[in-house]
């Protein structure tokens, strides 16, 4: 390693002020920020030290991604397989002959096929996120003359996490752009956005292009177009027919073998994920129990309110923590500490408002049975608000306190 070290510091001069290429020194510090430790670090007794830096946050999420990740590859094959072994006719695509080359049977039982012919689905969507979107970051950073930080890294991870395997990977291209763009990057970049950019991301592509992504076929016909296997996911079905569409596996639901978007189906995967967040304090655990304690409310309050012309209000209200997004978007979107509040009350207020938006916006809206991203995106707008509200309730109770 002392040779690449060696490299690299003789290369250095010319990304540095004054040097032939100058103007790229931000991507040549990024490179060099990724593979060591930088030269310049704070020393002296004044300044206050913490081993939790930017980068450090940045790979506690990542790390805590990788139970999703496993089972995006897993469960996107589990389910491919699947539909064809149910008597489908396979559909040509890259996919599928791809698999056929590497001599694998499209066998749901088989997990390394499963895992293959998920990962010829989930890679393609993580490089062009990661090729697209970092070239905006690198961007954005080279004009700026700021460092490219981390920040993008970890939306990379999660956009195609809470995206349908059969998405085209030219919307995925237009739907990381906008969501670094605009969720991000016009407000400054990392640190200083006000939505989450994964979770702006989706939105623009649910409401620009709904026929690929949005609620009752997340994943369907991956490589068959059989109408008699393809079928809406289960968060759907219950929003049509209430607890008669419920017939799945508790435990299925709970792993995470059911159709969805190809990281959010496993609940399992992600209460592990959010356990390392929150031991490493890197996830507020204020806001996950605010979530899960305003949908456990909201879902029982609709459930004794129950309605004779909506199926979806019978619906237990525990299923709402087995289907769609909504752990996914409690453990890793709801607790972004950027677009989320920063004082402890208000964590609590605005965790709890998701868990009763998320429930509202399913079962009050039939024509969207998911409502976990837009719950958050609202309440990122708002997050600002209850912190204000917050530090005032402060303030008014010491000047009483303290009132001569």
């Amino acid at each position: 390693m002392k040779f690449l070290r060696q490299l690299l510091d003789k290369q250095a001069p010319m990304f540095e002020k004054g040097g032939k290429l100058e103007k790229l020194y931000p991507l040549w510090e990024a490179q060099d920020t990724f593979l060591y430790t930088p030269g310049e670090v704070t020393d002296g007794p004044s300044h206050v030290r913490d081993g939790m830096d930017l980068k450090r946050v940045m790979m506690t999420v990542v790390v805590s991604l990788l139970g999703c990740i496993y089972m995006a590859m897993y469960n996107t094959g589990y389910q491919a397989n699947l539909a064809v072994s149910l008597g489908a006719p396979a559909l040509e695509t890259w996919q599928t002959a791809a698999m056929a080359k590497l001599g694998f049977a499209l066998d749901p039982t088989n997990l390394l096929a499963c895992l293959v012919h998920g990962a010829l689905y989930y890679v393609p969507v993580l490089v062009v996120c990661f090729a697209v979107g970092g070239l905006w970051e690198v961007l954005f950073a080279t004009v700026r003359n700021h460092e490219v930080n981390e920040g993008f890294f970890v939306t990379g991870m999660l956009f195609p996490l809470i995206l349908p395997p059969t998405i085209p990977l030219w919307q995925v291209a237009v739907g990381i752009s906008f969501g670094v763009v605009v969720g991000k990057e016009i407000f400054g970049g990392t640190g200083m956005n006000i939505l989450n950019p994964a979770l702006t991301a989706r939105a623009f592509l649910f409401f620009a292009y709904p026929a690929e992504i949005s609620g009752d076929k997340v994943w369907t016909a991956a490589v068959t177009r059989a109408d008699g296997v393809s079928g809406a996911t289960w968060l759907a079905r219950a929003a049509e027919t209430g607890t008669e569409a419920l017939t799945l596996d508790w435990w299925d639901a709970f792993i995470g073998l059911i159709p969805g978007s190809m990281g959010e189906t496993s609940t399992l995967a992600c209460l592990a994920g959010a356990l390392l967040l929150i031991v490493t304090r890197v996830g507020s655990w204020r806001i996950m129990a605010g979530v899960t304690l305003g949908t456990a409310a909201m879902g029982l309050l609709l459930n004794v309110i129950d309605s004779p012309t909506n199926p979806f209000f019978g619906v237990p209200f525990w299923w709402q923590f087995l289907l769609g997004g909504w752990a996914f978007g409690m453990a890793f979107m709801a607790t972004d500490p950027v677009s989320a509040p920063h004082s402890s009350r208000g964590r609590w207020v605005y965790g709890v408002m998701i868990g009763m938006l998320v429930v509202l916006i399913r079962i009050i809206n039939p024509a969207y049975p998911e409502g976990m991203m837009l719950a958050i995106l609202l309440m990122n707008v708002f997050a600002p608000t209850i912190d204000y509200f917050v530090v005032q309730s402060n303030i008014k109770r010491r000047m009483a306190r303290y009132a001569a």
